[in-house]
């Protein structure tokens, strides 16, 4: 609920500002501030729907060693990895990107300060940066959707052996809504981020974005 709190906050405010009174100016520092916590939270993100993934597998898969396998220890080490996690990769990614120079005229083509609209802003050679953004994207999204489908698969291969209809339904009730969060979230970004180039139709990189940071917490349980 944090997190979700959090990851609202960052970008809806610069949303509704612009569609009340349009376009206006936004120092550098602020764009900047907006990308690190942006970035940190969409990590955090990442990393906690895998775990929430993990926590419904041993649920349906394993009841019986449930409190053991997800006792307050592993929470919160789950937890905690998942926010330094998140913090790291966003000290490197804002570095780099903070570190071009951006010659003019500066005007974002977006909502809020993203990787891809500050990138085509940037009049240095940006091959590097687009490179750690790129396996960044691949290791944290990828390998954590990865993660997660697999958790599914074995919870489908559970469900399935179950003997009553009322067992499966209700075991499959308590990961419907989290199901739905993983597929809208990671076909969103992983479209937008884990591409070797930035992108240049900022229309679709929009919608895209409203899609994973309005639509994605109102299913989020």
């Amino acid at each position: 609920s944090c997190l979700e709190m959090c990851y609202v906050s960052v970008t809806m405010p610069s949303l509704l500002v612009g569609l009340w009174g349009g376009p206006g100016h936004v120092p550098f520092t602020a764009c900047m501030t907006q990308l690190f916590f942006f970035i940190s939270l969409i990590c955090t993100e990442c990393t906690l729907l895998t775990s929430m993934a993990y926590d419904r597998y041993v649920a349906v898969c394993h009841p019986l060693h449930y409190p053991l396998l997800m006792r307050p220890q592993v929470c919160i080490g789950l937890s905690l990895s998942s926010w330094l996690g998140g913090l790291l990769v966003s000290v490197v990614k804002t570095s780099c990107i903070a570190s071009l120079s951006y010659c003019g005229p500066n005007v974002l083509n977006h909502f809020f300060c993203d990787v891809s609209p500050l990138l085509n802003l940037s009049c240095t050679h940006v091959a590097l940066t687009e490179l750690v953004d790129f396996i960044s994207a691949i290791v944290i999204l990828w390998g954590s959707l990865l993660v997660a489908i697999a958790s599914y698969v074995a919870i489908g291969r559970a469900i399935l052996r179950m003997p009553s209809a009322t067992a499966r339904r209700k075991a499959f009730s308590t990961c419907t809504s989290h199901l739905v969060v993983v597929g809208i979230f990671y076909s969103a970004t992983i479209f937008i981020y884990a591409r070797p180039s930035r992108i240049k139709a900022m229309g679709l990189n929009k919608v895209l974005s409203v899609i994973y940071t309005v639509v994605t917490p109102m299913f989020n349980p």
